[in-house]
């Protein structure tokens, strides 16, 4: 029980989900089994664990709770699928990203991410002809969309068919 004795006092507050019944096991032997897996999930909720990290909210209803809980647990799984096909990819055909402090072939998902920062899309119009330009694709980017299976046209710019002046496209 001394483990959660004062937990606010000492780190704060621990909250784990699980479908794990309180009757088969204690909350110190399920708060130990967490901490001891082995898991690549955790490193990426790190940046939520900052409280400027995320803006103050007020979800009212349990619905809008367990929204927000599967968006993020539907982040961090295509954040962990990015992150790990990268790595495979990277491992398979003998490559790096640039990283933090230079080239790496075990890149996190954040580094992942921070490579497309740089990636603009432009839309348009001239006249009456909507024109497209990607900027800032680079040898990299087209690496990770491989490795993650993606079409290699990702990088053409295509333009709605029917779009009509005053109509605003993303």
């Amino acid at each position: 029980m001394e483990a959660l004795a004062h937990p606010v006092e000492a780190t704060g507050w621990m909250v784990l989900a699980t479908t794990v019944l309180a009757e088969m096991c204690s909350d110190i032997d399920m708060l130990q089994a967490y901490q001891d897996q082995n898991t690549t999930v955790e490193p990426g909720l790190r940046w939520s664990k900052n409280p400027a990290a995320i803006a103050p909210g007020w979800l009212e209803k349990p619905e809008r709770i367990a929204a927000l809980a599967m968006l993020t647990v539907l982040g961090l799984l295509v954040s962990s699928v990015i992150q790990r096909q990268g790595r495979l990819s990277l491992r398979t055909h003998r490559q790096q990203l640039p990283g933090h402090t230079g080239l790496t072939a075990i890149p996190t998902a954040a580094v992942v991410w921070a490579l497309f920062a740089q990636v603009a899309l432009v839309r348009l119009w001239i006249d009456e002809q909507e024109v497209g330009q990607l900027s800032g694709v680079q040898f990299q980017h087209r690496l990770v969309c491989d490795a993650l299976g993606l079409d290699s046209s990702w990088d053409t710019v295509p333009l709605p068919k029917n779009s009509g002046k005053g109509i605003q496209t993303p």
